[in-house]
């Protein structure tokens, strides 16, 4: 099947001005009916005559009037995809009547039912599912929805902005009417329909003005919409202070759903969330499910203004938004991370945050930047917009944007922010916008320099690699580094004829120690602007130790072969910067493993255990920052460091590791897990849950050596935790090294306890799906709780099994495979977007050992599937 291109170069303005938008909406779950009333103004002059071109997708127009006349079915166009008013000149209203059906809508896009309520979800292209409108994020305009319904069935009909009229109507139906004060594309529209439990707090923002913010969630679920509350009032007031940001609305409203496609909606003031990023109480959710929350409540209201007020001109600028708000987002968990903790402490957070991201970046993104769908930030083509909702859009668009904020200071970016929102206040924009504005400043603090050549991160794909070489005479005691930058084409650019990728402007931030481990030059940040250039440091008196990248500073990859393992040891040990002292234990941990798969007979090396035993030793740590120095890289953070990836042989290199260090620092992981036993009380702060990953650490080294005394405490801590972190860390240990008649036991009361509610069981068919052979995975999926209807539940099965079971799913039979291939087939009548998102698990596939076996499988969901969503990913795998 032959997808069609769009590309960016091919981008022209809308010809029409939408100027106002009264969208009446008559639901019903079964047939839900909608007037659209345009009020519209042609951009050419009052003479010329132009055709109105409208997107429509999977609804029935009805009727059409212009200037209040009806119009015959012969006097438009109507396809499958658009509807088309030919001549249309001047100043004119348009009506388009149609209907949809919400409650057979599987794909979760436009208007659908989720547990008898309704919701929207617009973007990318959703609202051409509600009503013909030009369906394009340029086009802003003001909005009015009234939205009448059965008040029994839907006490609560929520849209944007306020609302202005509520009043009940005959036969026992309401009708709700709101106005938003803000012109807006139609991505950010949303309507809510349902019965709720609503929590609701005024708040006064900075300015004085008093602003209702309301949590809405399904009945029951009132307790778990607190910690989402406090996050929200927490992020409002983040922005006001770092940002100087305030709410520009009276009412602010967040709502919670269980079928979602993503993990949350920005919508003009009203928020649509996936459940598992909004509800948490103790008992159901983790340390990491609270985080989560707090970061994606901060996300999507910090796109009130980045966002919402300034938009995207197309969906080619998508990082314009997402990369920019991700930043945010990360910003606003480190400093939450940090705050009222002292000075030493809070660095170690802003650390452990910053590791936790950059672990992301290179597990997932650098790996989609060696794959078929490897993108520039900024694409200059797609098939599917659907399928560029990546982590190179997203996180490499985030380090585009901390690269920037980097290289001009905090105080610098904020008054490029100003720049910014002075010149693009309510007007859909592009990256080049962006960068622009931060280069005013940029040319202020560097006179006769600019940031035009930054701009490559936003054309080219690809993940840099930064070759070092460094010469010390020690008689002049000077060092000189030489940088040479490198990246090949990748992805649709190995298709470009007589194209040559152009040098990157690459804030490396890096530093100095003597081979005593203390630090004789501190960080700074070198601009490495064109393809080689030498840097020389005067007055080094002693043999330097280099710590290259502090903080990550850049989306790169380090290549310095001059560096000894000695060094890389010091560094571990001594590094001052806490980012640079972690990573420098990763690297040699990531070897450490890769070499034990590829020499499985070789035992650890002793320097690993050293450093392990070092950090275990090591009381100034906070529990976090001790945690992270204490793990291991993740088995799919490795696949991006080989050119082969044998999934089984890093596996049970991983697992030798895990057990190598706990029988040889047996007695510290004891004293580890008696210091580290949960509290009475559960907090979700910073440092409590420092301590129950550490329990967690020292519980896995220990029950991996079959250690009976920490099997039995897992056992005790899993039956008697008051908080689902001990609860499932403990389940999940036990499922993985405790004996198999408790594994059974536990999971089938765990199953039990939690069937009836989604987000917890959805933990449960994760955890067995990780674990799962052939017959067990195909048992999952004929659960009688499992549905591919809901996102999270796929997630949780397929994506567990396919991405953490390298066992089952690499199986030399090509099993694993199948299963892929026939749950994406399955899926992509369902729902095609979360069908693409789990289609793109073989990006790799050429990589991988048993390569010709996936790429059967590859071949096996091209001829079964009809989507253009999961046409164009395994099209591009297997052409690219």
């Amino acid at each position: 099947m032959a997808n069609s291109t769009i590309y960016r170069k091919d981008y022209l303005p809308f010809d029409f001005d939408i100027l106002r938008v009264h969208l009446c909406f008559d639901i019903h779950p079964e047939k839900t009916y909608v007037t659209n009333t345009m009020n519209i103004r042609s951009k050419h002059s009052s003479d010329t005559a132009h055709g109105l071109k409208l997107n429509i997708q999977d609804i029935t127009i009805d009727k059409v009037f212009l200037n209040q006349k009806e119009l015959h079915p012969h006097e438009y166009q109507l396809s499958e995809q658009f509807l088309e008013i030919p001549n249309c000149q001047g100043d004119f209203e348009l009506t388009v009547q149609s209907h949809c059906h919400p409650r057979t809508n599987s794909t979760l896009m436009g208007l659908y039912e989720s547990n008898q309520s309704l919701f929207t979800q617009c973007e990318a292209e959703g609202f051409r599912r509600i009503t013909a409108y030009p369906d394009r994020p340029d086009v802003l305009s003001s909005f009015t929805v009234t939205i009448r319904g059965d008040k029994q069935r839907y006490p609560y009909m929520l849209s944007n902005g306020n609302l202005i009229v509520s009043r009940d109507l005959a036969d026992g139906r309401h009708e709700c009417v709101w106005e938003d004060p803000f012109k807006k594309p139609c991505y950010l529209f949303a309507l809510v329909a349902g019965d709720f439990d609503v929590r609701e707090e005024k708040y006064r923002i900075k300015s004085g003005k008093e602003v209702l913010l309301q949590v809405y969630s399904d009945k029951g679920n009132y307790d778990k919409t607190a910690w989402a509350m406090q996050s929200l009032i927490h992020a409002i007031e983040w922005d006001e202070t770092r940002f100087n940001l305030e709410l520009d609305l009276d009412r602010f409203m967040v709502v919670a759903v269980n079928d979602f496609n993503m993990g949350a909606m920005e919508n003009k003031g009203l928020n649509i969330f996936n459940a598992a990023y909004a509800l948490a109480d103790p008992e159901t959710a983790t340390d990491a499910s609270y985080a989560d929350i707090e970061a994606v409540i901060g996300h999507e209201y910090f796109h009130n203004w980045t966002g919402n007020r300034v938009t995207c001109r197309d969906w080619f600028q998508l990082s314009l938004k997402e990369g920019l708000t991700v930043f945010r987002d990360q910003e606003f968990s480190a400093d939450m991370m940090s705050k009222g903790l002292d000075e030493e402490t809070a660095k170690s957070a802003r650390a452990v945050k910053r590791i936790d991201d950059v672990s992301v970046l290179r597990t997932a993104q650098f790996a989609e930047d060696k794959g078929p769908m490897a993108h520039p930030i900024r694409p200059d083509s797609y098939e599917e917009i659907g399928n560029f909702y990546t982590v190179t859009v997203y996180e490499k668009g985030a380090e585009i944007i901390r690269m920037q904020h980097t290289l001009l200071g905090e105080a610098g970016f904020q008054k490029g922010m100003n720049i910014y929102f002075q010149r693009h206040d309510e007007q859909a924009v592009t990256c080049d916008d962006f960068v622009d504005a931060m280069d005013t400043v940029y040319r202020e603090q560097h006179p006769g320099k600019s940031l035009e050549r930054f701009k490559n991160w936003y054309s080219q794909a690809g993940t840099p690699t930064v070759h070092v070489r460094t010469e010390y005479d020690d008689k002049a005691q000077t060092l000189t580094l030489h940088l040479k930058q490198t990246c090949p084409p990748v992805g649709l650019e190995t298709k470009r004829e007589n194209w040559v990728k152009q040098p990157f402007h690459i804030p490396l931030s890096m530093g100095i120690l003597n081979e005593q481990g203390q630090e004789i030059l501190p960080t700074q940040v070198l601009q490495l602007t064109e393809a080689e250039q030498t840097f020389t440091f005067d007055q080094i008196a002693s043999r330097p130790i280099l710590s290259l990248l502090r903080d990550f500073s850049a989306p790169i990859i380090i290549n310095y072969p001059q560096q000894t393992q000695a060094e890389k040891v010091l560094l571990a040990l001594h590094d001052t910067n806490a980012f640079a002292r972690y990573e420098a234990k990763h690297q040699l941990a990531a070897q450490e493993i890769i070499r034990l798969s590829q020499a499985p007979d070789s035992e650890v090396s002793p320097d690993l255990i050293h450093i392990w035993e070092s950090n275990l030793l090591n009381p100034s740590f906070d529990a976090n920052y001790r945690f992270v120095l204490l793990s291991l890289p993740s088995e799919t953070g490795l696949y991006t460091m080989v050119k082969q990836i044998d999934p089984i042989a890093i596996h049970q290199a991983h697992q030798k590791t895990i057990r190598t260090l706990g029988e040889r620092l047996k007695t510290h992981w004891q004293t580890l897990l008696a210091n580290h036993l949960p509290t009475a009380s559960y907090q979700p702060d910073f440092i409590s849950a420092g301590r129950r990953a550490l329990c967690s650490k020292a519980l896995q080294h220990l029950m991996a050596i079959k250690d009976p005394h920490a099997i039995e405490q897992a056992i005790y801590i899993h039956e008697h935790a008051n908080n689902m972190t001990d609860a499932f860390n403990t389940l999940a240990l036990i499922s993985e090294y405790g004996p198999q008649e408790v594994k059974e036991r536990l999971l089938a009361a765990f199953y039990q306890k939690w069937k009836d509610n989604p987000l917890v069981l959805n933990k449960w068919f994760s955890l067995v799906a990780r674990h799962a052979d052939q017959t067990r995975i195909r048992e999952l999926i004929n659960d009688p709780l499992f549905t591919m209807r809901n996102p999270n539940r796929v997630r949780a099965v397929m994506g567990s099994f396919c991405t953490a079971n390298p066992i089952a799913f690499h199986q030399s039979g090509g099993q694993g495979y199948q299963f892929w291939a026939d749950c994406v087939v399955a899926l992509d009548s369902i729902n095609p977007e979360v069908a693409a998102r789990m289609a793109r698990i073989m990006d790799q596939w050429k990589h991988y050992v048993q390569a010709d076996r996936m790429k059967q499988s590859l071949q096996y969901v091209q001829q079964h599937t009809h989507s253009s969503n999961v046409q164009e990913i395994v099209n591009k795998a297997l052409n690219i």
